[in-house]
């Protein structure tokens, strides 16, 4: 039996994985305050349309990295419910994905908010 799906229903389950996300991986929920934090500093900041750019993207590469990490793990879970070397690899590998993209956000904000910073307090 296949099922129709609506460009609307699509959203609804894109949007119901961000919830379902937020309210049970930790790590998916640090990001996203860090994010918020990340935004109201750059307003605060007076952020350029192009630095804003460049904030919004990194946000999102880290938040959409965290979301394939969850997304492994669970089908890694699901497919090897007891610990196996190469599921371990799967998911230490996926894991490290999301710190380097999450270094390489922090290697970008320093470079978008220090200048800021410094000339804030000169």
């Amino acid at each position: 039996m296949s099922r129709k799906y609506s460009v609307i229903g699509s959203f609804e389950f894109a949007i119901n994985g961000i919830k379902d996300a937020f309210k049970n991986e930790p790590n998916f929920k640090i990001h996203s305050m860090a994010a918020i934090v990340a935004l109201f500093l750059a307003f605060a900041l007076s952020f350029s349309a192009i630095e804003t750019v460049i904030l919004i993207l990194t946000i999102l590469f880290v938040l959409i990295l965290e979301l394939i990490n969850t997304t492994l793990e669970k089908i890694t879970d699901l497919v090897s419910p007891e610990i196996q070397p190469k599921a371990k690899v799967a998911k230490d590998v996926s894991a490290a994905a999301v710190f380097l993209g999450s270094v390489g956000a922090f290697i970008i904000g320093l470079i978008l908010y220090l200048p800021k910073i410094i000339l804030l307090f000169s």
